[in-house]
């Protein structure tokens, strides 16, 4: 199997899991009520060039079928689109799917959208030319049976492209502040995981012909590190349900922590917010 492309950094919270065993279904019902919480799609809809870039890392071609999964509002879904593709889009969150098929609608776009769990995708065995996830797949609690099905699904040849955030990038950071706060579901591994190549070769090496990974940053934009914290709280599910699971002090040291947090990463030097935050750009060709 072909190696990386860059060397990625281990993750220092592999094998920091919890002793019970993991209960997936409540993890899935708990992880359903944060992503309907608040609203994504205001966050996401600042995340299009990633779908963008990872669109041009697999070179998609015209008339190729792309199935996007855990697609949120639809950024690789209205990028692949964009390009010619045949897209269909899935999402537990309906709602979710409903701001994409209205930004699909603005732009003129033909975007076919289905709720579906991605750990159970209702299509056939190799459907389709590419399957995509830009930060969504990587946050299902079953990984094993999450990147399984996105195998199954893909043709033989194909490729699966992924963007994940990774350990020791921002939002990484973000995940095991809030996880000092908040106790995560028992036995529930990191997401953040799917942000490093050593999980990424668990999960996929035995049906891959290769597994290309590149470190992307997305930069964080925001008037100010409280401007962040305030969007986030109010908009970005996991983290609203993290604050309302904390009394008010508690909610006053989580948010101290972030900001703090922020300082580690911002270099705007006037009072806004620029964050770099790493991510895992992932090409996988099939066998």
């Amino acid at each position: 199997m072909d190696t990386a492309a860059t060397t990625v950094r281990q993750d220092p919270m592999q094998g920091m899991l919890q002793s019970a065993a993991p209960d997936f279904a409540a993890i899935k019902t708990r992880q359903r009520a944060a992503w309907s919480s608040g609203n994504y799609a205001v966050i996401g809809t600042t995340l299009q060039i990633v779908g963008e870039q990872l669109c041009e890392a697999l070179d998609v071609r015209a008339g190729q079928k792309v199935l996007d999964v855990a697609a949120g509002n639809g950024n690789v879904s209205l990028a692949a689109a964009r390009r010619g593709c045949e897209v269909l889009a899935t999402d537990y969150v309906p709602a979710l799917l409903a701001r994409l098929r209205e930004r699909a609608s603005a732009d003129e776009l033909d975007v076919e959208t289905r709720e579906a769990d991605a750990e159970a995708l209702p299509f056939a065995d190799h459907g389709f030319d590419a399957v995509t996830s830009s930060f969504g797949v990587m946050f299902t609690p079953d990984q094993e049976r999450a990147a399984g099905e996105l195998v199954r699904v893909c043709r033989r040849g194909g490729k699966i492209g992924l963007a994940n955030w990774t350990p020791e990038g921002f939002i990484g950071q973000v995940f095991k502040t809030i996880g000092k706060h908040v106790q995560p579901p028992a036995g529930a591994r990191s997401p953040a995981l799917w942000g490093t190549r050593d999980r990424l070769t668990e999960l996929f090496d035995a049906e891959a012909a290769s597994i290309v990974t590149a470190q992307r940053h997305f930069t964080f934009r925001y008037r100010s590190p409280e401007h962040w914290v305030k969007v986030f709280r109010t908009w970005y599910g996991p983290m609203l349900k993290a604050f309302a699971a904390l009394d008010a002090s508690g909610q006053a040291a989580l948010e101290r922590e972030l900001i703090a947090l922020i300082g580690r990463f911002d270099r705007a030097g006037d009072g806004t917010m620029v964050a770099p935050a790493e991510y895992l750009e992932v090409v996988i060709t099939l066998r």
